[in-house]
């Protein structure tokens, strides 16, 4: 990111540098009103256009040239770009091998329908989470295949992509090796294995209530399960769970989605080829195609084209990774124009008492997460500066000043329809079995509504202020926040 010491001045000040920001808020909400959805690359133009727009409120217009191209150069741009295009191409292969017809099958012939494979697919997708720490990783592999199955068996398609969806939030907010979990517990000086226990109470209660939630709408939705022939899949393609079991135990051990995808995609081809699932090459090969390939080449001379699965993967990451680096643009313009500052300063003044000082905490990190679509930027930004001199002021625990600045920072950001995770989702059903947009999903992240309030009430309630506190401890901070 671009560095602090040399400040983008605006005309208007500080709060000039979130103008990016509020042009690409303003021109999704256009969209959306006029398109009724957010896909297929809408998102480009509002980021696009939102750089525009702040170009001609700074003073120096080569030093905010500077700024967006540092931003969208800066590793915090590119690691996850390079994860989806990975973990695409990996998602593809398995989606295109039919492993997801093979676990319909499955799943039907054992009475898993409907709502119960909704849950199921939560759980799952929670444990991978938590145990790969990936998000986005979580969302591809259940994507890619839980999805696909699940409206085979007549789960609602939006319900299960929220679940999906949630359990990568939940595993985003208490694995150990997340980047989140990581970045809250190191702002305010902690052990992460601390700040994991104490976070554990948290997430299992989020968990439940989005569990119950699932079960209670499910309720409300009849799908087409008794038109499932479970016959007309090949078994064949439940061969391809070996290549996922070996990926998610890489991606456990390694901790590397980089590193996982890679294996797995090898893996997960070579599987595929070896089975008679799809080709590993087609050249030239007309129009009675029925396998698909890894590669294809297709025509002649000029007009000679190349394709197959893998290219289907990479291009399915296109819109996300596109709109990611469009966004780390805007998020560098703003933290070397101290919008940022400006706003953590703002909040940080209202804050009177514990209370309200977890409830300022908690809402820079709502507020900066959800405007920049990403969460780690957004606690790196609150922890140390802010959120640790607020809590020590007030006698709160830096264990639960770690949890607050990693639990808000799941929440509405994996839930937005303007956020890289919800444009993510929808990617993957663009040429599937049914299509959703944005804001069809976006009501369905059960885990990140029910975080919220969980945080919340634990704020008004007073608990886990004093976690992992000695009684000394606590008495000695009672005595420096009231002086």
């Amino acid at each position: 990111m671009a560095d602090r010491g040399r400040k983008v001045e605006f005309y208007g000040g500080e709060w000039m540098s979130f103008i990016p920001f509020i042009v690409f808020i303003v021109l999704i909400v256009l969209t959306t009103f006029v398109q009724s959805s957010i896909s297929d690359g809408a998102l480009w133009i509002p980021a696009f256009m939102a750089l525009i727009a702040g170009f001609f409120f700074a003073k120096d217009k080569k030093l905010y040239s500077e700024t967006i191209i540092s931003g969208m150069a800066s590793r915090e741009a590119i690691v996850p770009v390079v994860c989806w295009i990975f973990a695409g191409v990996f998602s593809r292969i398995l989606r295109e091998s039919g492993l997801a017809g093979g676990i319909a099958a499955a799943a039907a012939s054992m009475g898993i329908s409907g709502t119960p494979f909704i849950v199921v697919s939560f759980i799952a997708s929670a444990i991978f989470a938590t145990a790969s720490g990936t998000g986005f990783g979580t969302i591809a592999a259940g994507m890619g295949v839980l999805y696909p199955a699940g409206v085979a068996l007549g789960a609602h398609p939006a319900l299960l992509a929220g679940a999906i969806v949630s359990g990568g939030a939940f595993g985003d907010n208490l694995a150990p090796v997340s980047d989140t979990t990581i970045c809250s517990a190191t702002s305010q000086g902690v052990d992460v294995p601390g700040v994991v226990r104490s976070r554990l109470k948290y997430a299992l209660a989020a968990a439940a209530i989005t569990i119950v939630g699932i079960i209670v709408i499910g309720m409300t939705y009849q799908g087409q399960v008794a038109a499932l022939d479970t016959t007309s899949y090949n078994q064949k393609t439940l061969i391809m769970l070996v290549p996922v079991a070996i990926t998610i135990w890489v991606a456990i051990k390694s901790g590397d989605i980089i590193i996982a995808t890679t294996i797995g995609s090898v893996l997960a081809g070579a599987t595929a080829v070896l089975a008679g699932l799809m080709d590993f090459i087609q050249i030239d090969p007309g129009q009675e195609v029925t396998k698909k390939a890894l590669f294809r080449v297709a025509g002649s001379g000029l007009d000679r084209t190349v394709d197959g699965v893998i290219y289907t993967g990479i291009n399915s990451m296109l819109q996300v990774s596109i709109l990611a680096i469009l966004l780390f643009g805007s998020i560098a313009v703003m933290r070397a124009g101290q919008g940022d500052l400006k706003l953590l300063n703002s909040l940080g003044k209202i804050a009177k008492g514990p209370k309200g000082a977890e409830l300022s905490i908690s809402g820079m990190t709502i507020a900066l997460s959800s405007i920049m679509g990403l969460n780690a930027p957004a606690i790196l930004a609150v922890g140390a500066s802010f959120a640790k001199p607020l809590s020590r002021k007030y006698g709160i625990s830096p264990y639960r000043t770690a949890n607050l600045l990693d639990a808000t920072s799941c929440t509405l950001v994996y839930s937005l329809p303007w956020t890289p995770a919800i444009i993510y989702t929808i990617g993957f059903t663009r040429d599937g079995i049914h299509p959703l947009t944005a804001l069809e999903v976006t009501p369905f992240v059960l885990y990140a509504f029910a975080m919220m309030a969980v945080m919340f009430a634990s704020i008004m309630l007073g608990i886990g202020r004093h976690d992992n506190m000695t009684d000394e401890e606590i008495k000695k901070m009672n005595i420096a926040a009231s002086e």
